[in-house]
Parts: structure tokens; C-alpha cells; sequence
């Protein structure tokens, strides 16, 4: 009978130490995931930081301030929840990307030999379908209240009173003076808007000054050169007008591209890099050459 009740404490003792023992070889776990591989130039992204801590390990989170080519907007609070053998903590951040390209969000340290998965993500420009009506971006328009438009219309008319009165005034005295010839010299538009573009290369203008004279030197090019106006158009009855250019398909859509960058760097929706600086004026160039080549 004492060797049966020996024989069952020397049992539970070593059940007991195993239990123990497994314990305390249990380690965190951890796992890091996003919704979304692929997303738009400012679209969001959801990841989700997950950490499973055992019974014997100390209960910490994960510490990040900042992720290359990524923006944090939003933090949410960490959700803990207990099980039986230990806790699991869970936070969702909120990301975005204003950088183009492919970036991979680093692994993320949780403790020593403890460690997230790296995770690779797209980020692009929405496609752009050339032979589809072109949407400009546009500025807010400010609604005027209509004693404003009152007095405003008042005083357009009295503006125009006065000049139409200048205007008699300065025909009178001058009808019976002949007209003065100058002199003019005929500038070739193509090579014009070359020497236009490479002192623009050369200048230290601001980001949206570069991209709006870089699109004014096309603008004024394709006017003298093929007689489409668009100076005082929007970009999207400019790309219409170059359809009838007939230019090759892939000089087309890269000038698309380009027009389109400009219109997000003059709205303050894209900050340009240099690469692009010098991509989008050799776009622009290669289109001005490529028109002169078309009879």
C-alpha cells in the first residue's frame, strides 16, 4: 500500500516538473500583417501588430516611431486579452506612402532573437487610360454672396465706363499718326522651346514654378507649330487637342504621365524628386522633337 502511494506522488512530481519545465521554454510570438501589398500614391494602410506572451515572459510591446517611405496617421490603442497559458496584445497603426516605388516595411524587433517578418509594398500611381475623357484638377471655387456680386458688378461697370472713355480719348488723338513698323525677327518655335527648356534645366526655380513654365514652353510651342490652343485651356482640352497630332502611342501616354505630374505638383498633391524634375522635361523635350518629325 506505501509503495502504491509512493509510486503516485513520484508521478505527480514529475508531471508537475514537466509542466514547469515546458513553461518555461515557452517563448513570444509575434506576427506583423497589412491589408493591402499595393495601394495609390496617400491611400491608407492597416497593419496589425499581434504579440502572443506566455505566463513566464514579461508583458512589453512593440516601440516604433517611424517606417521609411511611410507615414504614421494613426495609432490605436493596444487591445490586450488573456488566455490560459498568457496574454496577447494586438494595436492596428494606420499608414500611408507620398514616395512612389517599391518598399519593403522592415522587420520589427520585439525582443532579443524575437522578430517580425519584413513585408514588401507597392506604391503607385493610379493608371491613367490615355483614350479616356482627361478630369483636370481643379481649384475650390469660392461662392460669393450676392450683396458682393451687387457692388462687384457696380463697380465692373464703372471699370469699364472709364476705360471705354480712355479708350475714345486715346483713339482721337492718335488716328491721324501713321503706324510704326518694327522690325521683326522669326524665331523657330522648335528651337525656341529648346533653348527655353535647357536654361529652365539650368535655373533654380521653386518646384511649381519649374513644372508650370515647363508645360507654358510646350503650351506656346504646339501653338506656333501646329496651331492648337490651349494657353488659356486646362490640361485636359490640351491632351484632347493632341490626339489629333497622331503621336506614336508611347510618346503619347508619356506625355500624358507628364502633364499629369505637373498638374499634381502645381495643386501641392505630389512632391517631386529630382529624378522626376529631369524625367518630365526630358519627356516634354522628346515630345517637341517627335512633333517636328510629323508632317
Amino acid at each position: 500500500m506505501k509503495r502504491t502511494h509512493s509510486y503516485k506522488a513520484i508521478v505527480s512530481l514529475l508531471l508537475l516538473l514537466a509542466v514547469v519545465y515546458g513553461s518555461a521554454q515557452q517563448k513570444s510570438t509575434v506576427k506583423v500583417t497589412v491589408d493591402k501589398n499595393k495601394i495609390l500614391i496617400g491611400e491608407p494602410i492597416q497593419l496589425t501588430l499581434e504579440a502572443d506572451i506566455p505566463i513566464n515572459e514579461p508583458i512589453h510591446f512593440f516601440t516604433i516611431d517611424t517606417i521609411p517611405h511611410f507615414e504614421i496617421s494613426e495609432r490605436q490603442k493596444i487591445d490586450s486579452s488573456d488566455k490560459d497559458d498568457g496574454t496577447v496584445l494586438r494595436q492596428i497603426i494606420r499608414i500611408t506612402s507620398f514616395d512612389s516605388g517599391h518598399w519593403v516595411i522592415p522587420s520589427f524587433v520585439f525582443a532579443e532573437g524575437i522578430a517580425s517578418d519584413s513585408i514588401p509594398v507597392d506604391v503607385v500611381f493610379s493608371e491613367f487610360n490615355p483614350e479616356q475623357d482627361y478630369h483636370d484638377i481643379k481649384d475650390i471655387i469660392e461662392i460669393t454672396p450676392k450683396k458682393e456680386k451687387s457692388k462687384l458688378w457696380m463697380w465692373l461697370a464703372i471699370g469699364g465706363g472709364v476705360l471705354l472713355l480712355i479708350g475714345l480719348l486715346l483713339f482721337f488723338l492718335l488716328r491721324k499718326k501713321k503706324p510704326v513698323v518694327v522690325a521683326t525677327t522669326v524665331i523657330d518655335p522648335y528651337e525656341e522651346a529648346m533653348k527655353q527648356l535647357e536654361k529652365l534645366r539650368d535655373s533654380k526655380a521653386d518646384r511649381k514654378q519649374y513644372y508650370s513654365e515647363m508645360v507654358d514652353i510646350f503650351r506656346v510651342y504646339v501653338l506656333k507649330r501646329k496651331d492648337i490652343h490651349s494657353l488659356q485651356k486646362t490640361t485636359d482640352d490640351l491632351v484632347v487637342q493632341l490626339r489629333s497630332i497622331a503621336l506614336p502611342k508611347e510618346q503619347f501616354e508619356k506625355l500624358s504621365q507628364a502633364l499629369r505630374l505637373s498638374d499634381f505638383v502645381k495643386f501641392a498633391k505630389y512632391v517631386p524628386s529630382a529624378e522626376d524634375d529631369r524625367n518630365t522635361l526630358d519627356t516634354i523635350k522628346s515630345t517637341i522633337s517627335a512633333i517636328e518629325q510629323i508632317k
